[in-house]
């Protein structure tokens, strides 16, 4: 069965040196595993809709949950965007920001200052 995403040889090396050390066991591939994680996360699905080639589900999930908590992620983020130059624009999406329910009245408590003061269309 064919895996729908695999991450290369080369990307593997660059990050190699933060994935923990096997203790006893060896693990399940990582380049297998951490492919799947990136799938799953990337295409929004479920971890239980992994396509069976990334191995099974529950593998994929602990060794996110894991590595999550051992701040595997967090520092391979750091050594890449540490890599980098500084880039020309940044980006900001809004989408994953959530108000809280409140947030809609304050405005109109005068708690929140209009963010623009140009007078309204009527």
């Amino acid at each position: 069965m064919s895996v729908p995403f695999l991450l290369t040889a080369a990307q593997m090396r660059r990050i190699q040196p933060h994935f923990p050390l096997s203790h006893g066991m060896p693990r399940v591939d990582d380049r297998r595993v951490l492919s799947g994680i990136i799938f799953v996360i990337k295409a929004g699905l479920r971890w239980r809709d992994a396509p069976p080639a990334y191995g099974p589900h529950k593998t994929l999930y602990n060794r996110f949950i894991r590595w999550t908590r051992m701040g595997v992620f967090s520092r391979i983020f750091h050594a890449l965007a540490g890599e980098a130059d500084t880039p020309d624009r940044l980006i900001i999406d809004s989408t994953h920001l959530k108000a809280h329910r409140t947030a809609a009245s304050l405005l109109e408590r005068g708690l929140l200052h209009a963010a623009s003061a140009a007078p309204r269309a009527a």
